[in-house]
């Protein structure tokens, strides 16, 4: 006699993610940690007087957009019924509101926020941080969340990747 497992609650083939570290919340917190600590013990040259002005002002403007980007993925996330967990398998393919201008509005906020803190703090670090946090992210997270869409929604999500552009 064969003991068959209950099919209920196992992710189809091809759905599952490996692992179960959110490595994007992970990756932004140690580029944030590390530019503040590189800032600290080997500070780069900021530029200063008005240029270091505009720029400090246009950090503010980047952090605005930070929160906005966060708000309105969040709330069409929401909206949609679907998981914001970046291990989770989604529900439903959103691609409204900031999901129609790019693929990954939650990871871009969090690369402009290194970026608004740059010309906020003037510590130059977070800059390459936000590059690196980028592209680590790309690689860890992106790419494998892509091919988990593509197998749940197939061509739906095919002809969404050729219209929206992952990053900007």
């Amino acid at each position: 006699m064969t003991d068959k497992l209950p099919k209920a609650g196992l992710p189809k083939p091809g759905l599952s993610k490996a692992g179960l570290i959110p490595w994007p919340p992970l990756i932004y917190c140690a580029a944030i940690a590390i530019s503040i600590v590189l800032g600290l013990l080997y500070p780069l040259p900021w530029i200063g007087d008005l240029l270091g002005d505009l720029l400090f002002a246009a950090g503010f403007v980047v952090l605005f957009a930070v929160a906005a980007l966060w708000f309105t993925a969040i709330r069409a996330m929401t909206r949609a019924k679907t998981t914001m967990n970046p291990n989770g398998v989604p529900e439903h393919l959103v691609t409204s509101g900031p999901f129609g201008v790019t693929r990954n509005p939650m990871y871009l906020a969090n690369t402009l926020l290194l970026i608004g803190a740059a010309f906020v703090s003037g510590i130059v670090w977070f800059l390459p941080l936000a590059l690196i946090a980028a592209f680590a992210t790309q690689k860890v997270a992106i790419e494998s969340e892509e091919k988990v869409l593509a197998a749940k929604f197939g061509k739906k999500y095919r002809d969404y990747a050729k219209r929206v552009r992952r990053w900007i």
